[in-house]
């Protein structure tokens, strides 16, 4: 019975003394694949829609409110090539386009061992689209794209892994919920304009190191 309180009370220590305290601000630097698991619902000519990955550098920042609960802030910027498939007008590339949608998460940690840190998250993106359309040239019927910023929720789950004192190794998988209203201008002929729904919830699977700031 000693033994097992002992070895309780070890346990509880350690993980106290990789906890984080009130107040301070840690900052992270990744690598994260952009993964988009897109669809869409095109107006007058039908299809789908193709985007492709990326993989981008990202920064977060964390700020604990308590222990075990803190705020996190993801910044990061990607690019895509999109393309219509399967419409009237056969596939239309409809260039590149680039995402900025800085994240916001209210994570809970967690502390199993001296070491290891696992934590859950929940938050709201909103995505700005800049730059579409770029490369549209590659296809002659396509005159513009315009992309509708957005709202949206994200997902995360992940861990530290203490390295020394001052670094951690993180690994951090995101689910973004990223919809947006599409306007493809096309020239047929004549001048039109097709409306699409687009949805493109990303996975972000990331790894990198995280320190405190302060």
């Amino acid at each position: 019975m000693k033994k097992g309180l002992y070895l309780l009370g070890a346990l509880i220590i350690s993980a106290i003394s990789y906890g984080q305290e009130a107040g301070e601000l840690h900052m992270r630097v990744r690598a994260t694949g952009v993964v988009p698991m897109e669809s869409a619902k095109i107006g007058t000519i039908g299809g789908d829609v193709s985007v492709t990955n990326d993989l981008i550098p990202e920064v977060d920042f964390t700020y604990y409110i308590t222990k075990n609960f803190a705020a996190e802030l993801i910044l990061g910027t990607s690019q895509h090539s999109v393309t219509a498939v399967n419409t009237a007008l056969g596939n239309l590339d409809l260039g590149r386009v680039m995402l900025l949608p800085p994240t916001l998460n209210f994570q809970y940690h967690i502390y199993p061992t001296k070491n290891l840190k696992p934590y859950v998250g929940a938050g709201v993106n909103y995505t700005m689209f800049y730059n579409q359309g770029q490369g549209k040239g590659r296809n002659a019927a396509i005159t513009s794209v315009n992309y509708d910023n957005k709202f949206g929720w994200a997902f995360q789950f992940g861990f530290d892994y203490k390295i020394n004192d001052k670094l951690y190794w993180n690994v951090d998988v995101k689910k973004v919920y990223v919809n947006t209203d599409v306007t493809v201008g096309a020239n047929v002929g004549e001048q039109i304009y097709l409306p699409a729904k687009v949805d493109l919830n990303p996975w972000l699977i990331s790894t990198g190191i995280g320190f405190r700031l302060f």
